[in-house]
């Protein structure tokens, strides 16, 4: 620690292991940005990670502080029936880590690594509801742009805001 303000050294991005899913689900949780369901998605989708999902090419990471401990994730995956697209289905920051750079971290490492696997974008997806707008201005910030709104996708009154980042520059 520096300045009582802890710093990003050490920490490491790596596969996701299956005994971490309970500490996803649970900084996932901790953000308070997500839905009761979306959280229990979370848990069914790492578990059918590990079952299946891996295989098919959907990729789980987890940043580790230096002594291991969990501190966000990044999933990404390509897009069944087509060719170069990939999403970014979730990523997550513990609620005490934000501001440090970390979630434009495994961004940049999800860029990468779809890139190398033959991706030419990247989508991603949340809410046009007030609550999210830390959230878009984020992917704004890291060089997504607006490729379309759904309106009243999610609920009355709550768009789904898709984001893509070209690739191939």
């Amino acid at each position: 620690m520096a300045g009582g303000k802890k710093t990003n050294q050490g920490m490491k991005l790596g596969k996701t292991k299956p005994g971490e899913f309970d500490a996803l689900v649970a900084l996932a949780a901790g953000t308070g940005m997500f839905k009761k369901l979306e959280i229990e998605v979370l848990g069914e989708l790492l578990r059918d990670w590990q079952g299946s999902l891996e295989a098919e090419g959907h990729l789980c990471r987890t940043l580790r502080e230096a002594d291991g401990t969990p501190v966000g994730f990044v999933y990404h995956a390509p897009a069944v029936m087509t060719k170069g697209t990939w999403h970014l289905y979730w990523l997550v920051v513990d609620k005490n880590a934000q501001g440090r750079g970390l979630g434009r971290r495994m961004v940049r490492h999800a860029e990468a690594d779809a890139r190398k696997r033959g991706a030419h974008h990247l989508l991603a997806e949340t809410s046009g509801t007030p609550r999210y707008a830390p959230t878009r201005t984020f992917y704004d910030k890291v060089g997504y742009s607006v490729e379309a709104r759904v309106r009243d996708f999610y609920a009355p009154g709550d768009d789904q805001v898709i984001y893509r980042k070209d690739l191939r520059r």
